[in-house]
């Protein structure tokens, strides 16, 4: 176009895209890094507020004539903006990965490749789990289902219902966690709390369990016989920690009700379960007579390994109060339980001599199983 052809308003719209184009192009040269590229960027090419879209809008104040001498010329300053800001991105870039070239040539060059690599340190599981996977495997593969329950019980699980009474010493404050919130139960609820007066029932303590029995009770009061069960899982009691005693361990309790259950069979059960455990085909296992409230009669199981009788846990068959609290007839069936310390087979197994170590959260101890 002639400069005579020119209107005031095209002629004044060119020249702000020319200055809008030269100050695009040396802030662009003018950038160090990606930061001050994008800032530079949202300046002059922002959606929102960038200096090229308040440019396209004085298109609007160009006479209609002009329209399309003014709208090319915006093409033009629009095509050397993208075309600086293209350059700055290819610069940037460039010296971003020859900064980075030169890191990797200093490490390979630095790198022995007849050096032994560094293997990865991998989790594992705790020893108690893995004792406690291995046992749920082995009692599965003699027909028994593994149940939890929950930690937190009331006195009828743990103690009403396995025929453990309230004169009994097991229920002594000093042998228990009690826990300083009550709740009270309603009769005939599946946390009932069996008691002479009609309503509401009076307010019962809670505790942590002392025992995994307690789940035993919840399966048989939702579940008619046959019932082939264990269950896993810590319990607590007040004893003060030494090589062989913690607040804290854990058990695993197995029930079988049926018709005609014997000791014959508990026997038969724990043999399999030692022999399978331990890998051992001539595992014996011995009862000596002993007493549980809720389990008549009871025996203390030993099991004759490396040489030497190590004592298992306790067992025996189901009392008949136990199975009628829980609405059993003990006439129809009979059934046996175990109780097994969880802690006792896997020191045994690994030749652990103190408890504590298995809580002390020392890797370099746990790191060897």
């Amino acid at each position: 176009m002639t400069t005579s052809n020119v209107s005031d308003g095209l002629r004044e719209f060119c020249a702000s895209l020319d200055e809008l184009s030269a100050a695009a192009q040396q802030a662009f040269a003018a950038v160090a890094d990606a930061a001050a590229l994008e800032e530079a960027r949202v300046d002059f090419t922002g959606a929102k507020a960038g200096k090229l879209k308040a440019a396209q809008q004085g298109l609007g104040k160009v006479d209609k004539a002009d329209k399309p001498a003014a709208g090319k010329k915006f093409n033009e300053a629009k095509a050397a903006v993208e075309a600086a800001l293209e350059a700055a991105r290819v610069r940037i870039h460039t010296v971003d990965i020859s900064g980075v070239s030169s890191t990797l040539t200093g490490a390979l060059a630095s790198f022995d490749p007849t050096q032994p690599g560094r293997p990865f340190r991998l989790g594992h599981l705790h020893p108690v789990t893995q004792t406690i996977a291995d046992m749920k495997d082995i009692m599965g593969r003699l027909g028994f289902t593994a149940v939890e329950g929950p930690e937190i019980e009331d006195e009828w699980h743990n103690f009403e219902a396995l025929n453990i009474p309230a004169i009994h010493p097991a229920r002594d404050p000093l042998d228990n966690f009690y826990l300083a919130t009550a709740t009270a139960l309603a009769p005939g609820s599946s946390n009932r709390v069996p008691g002479p007066a009609a309503g509401a029932a009076p307010e019962k303590p809670l505790l942590l369990r002392s025992q995994t029995s307690t789940v035993q009770i919840r399966v048989m009061e939702s579940t008619p016989p046959p019932v082939r069960i264990i269950s896993l899982g810590r319990v607590y009691r007040p004893d003060t920690a030494d090589a062989t005693h913690y607040p804290m361990f854990h058990q695993i309790e197995g029930l079988l009700v049926d018709r005609g259950v014997t000791m014959a069979d508990l026997k038969s059960v724990l043999r399999l379960f030692c022999q399978s455990y331990f890998g051992k085909d001539e595992v014996h296992i011995r009862f000596r007579p002993s007493f549980f409230p809720f389990t008549e009669p009871s025996v203390e199981v030993d099991m004759n390994w490396q040489g030497g009788w190590m004592e298992m846990g306790g067992a025996g068959m189901v009392d008949p109060n136990v199975l009628r609290a829980v609405g059993y007839d003990p006439e129809e069936v009979t059934g046996f339980a175990f109780g097994l310390g969880v802690e006792r087979v896997c020191m045994r197994q690994h030749g652990i001599t103190d408890i504590r170590a298995l809580y002390e959260n020392d890797v370099r101890f746990l790191s060897q199983f």
